[in-house]
């Protein structure tokens, strides 16, 4: 479980507590107790096996595909696969690749329905650049209605596993993959992906490709 689940669930249940003891109606306790099983319900943070092979890309995160469309990086063709998140879904993010993050950029800016295709650009989000495995993947947080934190915990510089727990957006969100167009597609619109589990795409590797690096223990903090 994610740490923040704790805190959320400890102060409603203090405020079930504060509740109780002012009315003495166990009524007016309910709220604050059911908000309390439902923040430790949602910040859960559970195992993945993460496949192993050259090339893939699996989703940084649980929910539903939504769009699978052309792009472009500094010119270049690219695929970029959307995948929305609802209040349901888990909210832990992972590493799309293996590699060395290159570049993390916080834009700020709306906080409008995820579902819509203008959030990509217009959303407040999180934007980061992995290198690996003889490719450079984009891949967004990017906040939606309800959203209102968005976590990273890596820097520019730092290595990160393919499947790594790399952050978290609080509530109903979207992330983007953005990779190179001549990667293989596994998923399409519709489909229901799982954060380090589910293989998005396969890339070609013209060089040998290490065995993963171990996944760090600890959950998002």
């Amino acid at each position: 479980m994610v740490r923040d689940g704790i805190y959320y669930a400890l102060g409603m249940l203090v405020v079930a507590g504060f509740l109780w003891w002012m009315t003495r109606a166990p009524a007016y306790a309910a709220l604050p107790l059911a908000l309390a099983c439902f923040f430790l319900w949602f910040f859960r943070d559970p195992e993945r096996v993460v496949p192993d092979g050259p090339g893939l890309i699996v989703s940084p995160a649980d929910g539903k595909v939504t769009d699978v469309s052309a792009t472009q990086l500094e010119g270049r063709p690219y695929t970029r696969v959307s995948i929305f998140l609802n209040v349901f879904d888990v909210h832990v993010n992972r590493s799309p690749i293996a590699g060395v993050v290159r570049d993390v950029t916080y834009r700020r800016g709306q906080f409008a329905n995820a579902m819509d295709q203008a959030s990509a650009d217009l959303n407040e989000q999180n934007v980061v650049t992995v290198e690996g495995e003889g490719q450079t993947l984009v891949f967004k947080q990017i906040a939606g209605l309800l959203a209102r934190r968005i976590v990273f915990d890596r820097k520019a510089g730092d290595r990160v596993a393919r499947g790594e727990r790399v952050g978290l957006i609080k509530f109903g969100s979207r992330t983007d993959v953005i990779f190179p167009a001549t990667a293989q597609m596994n998923v399409k619109v519709g489909d229901r992906v799982k954060g380090g589990s589910s293989v998005l795409a396969r890339t070609p590797v013209s060089q040998p490709v290490s065995a993963r690096e171990p996944e760090h223990s600890g959950a998002v903090q």
